[in-house]
């Protein structure tokens, strides 16, 4: 097989496991949550060794340097080779924002303390 000089983003992008399916690539890529080298990549643009492709997961994103080109799916083992990963570790969970709890007795009564009015009313 001969060596390739470049490759679609979305194709590349599915032989080497960022995206399940090609059609979920192409999609990422409609959407914009596909960059390459800092720019939104449209489906059909190409990519060359050396690119960095910033792909938007989960509301973070997944930054690799293309080192090698496939088009073809390939194995996990291959495809971990075809890119460098320069994904920042995520967030410790302490750092991520938790849901607000109310103090108790603070706001809008629970059940129990709502039957414990209606008791003293009479109700």
């Amino acid at each position: 097989m001969a060596d390739l000089t470049s490759a679609r983003v979305d194709s590349w992008a599915w032989a080497v496991r960022l995206f399940k399916t090609r059609s979920a690539a192409t999609a990422a890529c409609r959407a914009g949550h596909v960059k390459v080298n800092g720019d939104r990549s449209k489906a059909a643009q190409t990519v060359k060794t050396g690119d960095e492709v910033r792909i938007r997961v989960d509301g973070f994103d997944k930054i690799v340097v293309v080192s090698r080109l496939v088009v073809k799916r390939v194995g996990a083992t291959v495809a971990a080779e075809c890119f460098t990963d320069l994904t920042p570790p995520p967030p410790p969970r302490e750092t991520v924002a938790l849901v607000a709890t109310r103090d108790r007795g603070a706001g809008r009564p629970t059940k129990r303390e709502r039957r414990e009015l209606d008791d003293l009313r009479g109700r």
